[in-house]
């Protein structure tokens, strides 16, 4: 259908806001392709975009339509999937509540019961909320750290976990068989309430959340001994975390819990920060400003829906630091491994489960330690697949999961990265190597000196343009056909097609399987020990390449990464 047909379509069919919306860009002819020539992709990460009016924006249409597509799944697993129901949660960004409400009347036309959270919550509350309300999948309207022109839109199924390949490909074929206007059925939102097809859920499924995370504290003594003078600076960035991380601090047993109040009202203009991800240090100046005014031990900082968290810590010559996602899931293994040996409570099939594109560096830690590793592709859904699948086979005891991406999870209650979770545990770790009188920067740099120097780099490659997607995949098949032998004069000594789900080395004398879901993802391993890693993001038109290094100082690993990089921003220009 052309781009023509596709705006009367809109007039015709919309509110009048969107109207007034898509009258005002009818003379820009690129705005209109970009808009209605194509739809907003729907894959294992649901939807993200900016919000506007059109099928490649994020608005009440594409909502409708992306749920309607869920709803469909829902009755073709009959009656039971349908009373089961589906939790629906948000973040604070512009229109999550009114897309929440959308797709609790798409799903209710559907006869399909929905459990909606009374105001924004983490999402990690959303997956544990699946489980304990035993409900067949559950969506959560968020767009994470991204700026505050976008939102999104996650699809989780009946185990908590965000869904995979399989089920993401059914619910878009269903997506792609409903027309955006004609196929799409709502009800009235008071009716459904009427009709018991909508309940309201919030603060007894909060309780029952903090209950189980802090069952996880692992050092409550270390926490009491310092609690009269270890000061904690937390901020959500305007996001989802305001209300639960402040109050399970407290809960176990931190008594100076300050927080950024600027920064502690939900917000989707997020008006302190240029983007409200705590993996940039600029979001933390606020706070940094504060810490100097005190003697602050730690400062946290969560991203808009609460799964993600990044820290600030003082270095050796006193200044503030931000660490990387990396950085702290290696200081939280090692913590946990190493508060689990002295308690003597730590299983012998005690397993971390980490990604492919996370630090190289655990695997000295739990091989040292005795622990098994295990890596998946990218995204936590596939870590809280391989916590289930300990569960079902009892072959491990999952000890705790991270991601480089700043995502941690301590327990088996949620099958998302908690931030929540993360931000206790990193504060009772901190608490920890307090009593030690060591630092968090020293405690990794005491890590560096028994494991070797490690370091990583993520390079995203925007690309721009209708073609941005094509142009992706032109060069991951570029890269498949042409082949790389060495990469900035070191050599490839074994590559890894996960979508070809096989694992070559580069002397042809050992072909085998990745062991992992198929998955458009280039693993290249250097004669030098490094890794470097090429995929195309599921959620933007973005190529990421991943470096993975190891030295023997900081030095040596800076220089490989820079290596590596310039390497390969040559290949991928």
């Amino acid at each position: 259908m052309g781009v023509t047909k596709e705006y009367e379509r809109w007039l015709t069919h919309t509110d009048d806001h969107t109207k007034q919306e898509m009258e005002q860009v009818s003379a820009n002819p690129a705005e209109l392709e970009d808009r209605l020539g194509r739809a907003l992709a729907f894959g294992t990460g649901g939807l993200r975009g900016v919000m506007g009016a059109g099928n490649n924006r994020m608005n009440v249409y594409t909502v409708r339509q992306a749920t309607q597509g869920v709803a469909n799944v829902i009755v073709s697993e009959g009656e039971e999937a349908k009373k089961k129901g589906v939790v629906i949660a948000y973040d604070s960004r512009h229109h999550s509540v009114e897309f929440s409400k959308e797709a609790a009347r798409v799903l209710a036309a559907a006869g399909i019961v929905s459990y909606l959270f009374d105001e924004l919550r983490p999402t990690p509350e959303l997956s544990f909320a699946i489980r304990k309300l035993h409900c067949v999948a559950g969506i959560n309207v968020t767009a994470s750290h991204n700026p505050k022109e976008y939102n999104g839109y996650k699809v989780y199924w009946e185990d908590g976990a965000q869904i995979g390949p399989e089920k993401a490909a059914e619910v878009l074929a269903e997506i792609r068989r409903s027309d955006i206007f004609d196929d799409v059925h709502v009800m009235d939102f008071d009716e459904a309430v009427k009709q018991g097809l909508i309940h309201t859920i919030g603060k007894e499924i909060d309780e029952a959340f903090l209950a189980r995370v802090l069952e996880q504290a692992a050092s409550p003594d270390a926490v009491a001994a310092v609690a009269d003078t270890f000061k904690i600076i937390y901020t959500p960035f305007h996001g989802a975390g305001y209300r639960l991380v402040p109050e399970v601090l407290r809960r176990a047993g931190f008594k100076h819990v300050l927080t950024v109040a600027e920064q502690m009202k939900p917000d989707g203009d997020f008006p302190t920060v240029k983007s409200p991800n705590p993996e940039e240090k600029e979001g933390f100046t606020i706070a940094i400003g504060m810490a100097k005014k005190e003697a602050i031990d730690l400062i946290i900082g969560t991203d808009p829906d609460s799964d993600r968290a990044g820290i600030v810590v003082r270095d050796a010559s006193g200044e503030y630091i931000a660490m990387t996602g990396n950085q702290v899931g290696i200081l939280l293994t090692d913590y946990i491994i190493s508060v689990k040996k002295e308690r003597n409570e730590l299983p012998e099939n005690a397993a971390v489960v980490t990604t492919i594109v996370s630090t190289l560096m655990a695997d000295p830690v739990c091989r040292q330690n005795h622990v098994a590793l295990y890596r998946t592709l990218t995204g936590f859904k596939f870590i809280g697949e391989k916590i289930k699948e300990f569960e079902e086979s009892g072959s491990n005891t999952f000890l705790f999961g991270f991601e480089e991406s700043y995502g941690y999870l301590a327990g088996t209650y949620t099958r998302d990265k908690d931030a929540v979770v993360a931000s206790l545990m990193i504060a009772e770790m901190a608490a920890w190597y307090r009593n030690k009188g060591v630092t968090l920067y020293e405690a990794l740099q005491a890590l560096y000196q028994k494991y070797g120097y490690y370091g990583e780099r993520l390079i995203s490659l925007k690309m721009e343009g209708l073609d941005a997607l094509d142009r992706m995949k032109a060069l991951m098949e570029h890269l498949r056909e042409e082949g790389l032998k060495e990469i900035g004069g070191v050599a490839i000594t074994a590559e890894r097609d996960y979508l070809k789900d096989v694992r070559k080395t580069m002397d042809g004398k050992t072909t085998e399987k990745t062991g992992l879901p198929q998955s458009d993802v280039l693993y290249y391993e250097m004669e030098d020990g490094s890794s470097v890693i090429v995929r195309p993001s599921g959620t933007e038109p973005k190529i990421k390449l991943y470096l993975l290094v190891s030295g023997q100082s900081a030095a040596e690993t800076g220089e490989k990464l820079d290596r590596y990089e310039n390497a390969m921003r040559a290949v991928l220009k």
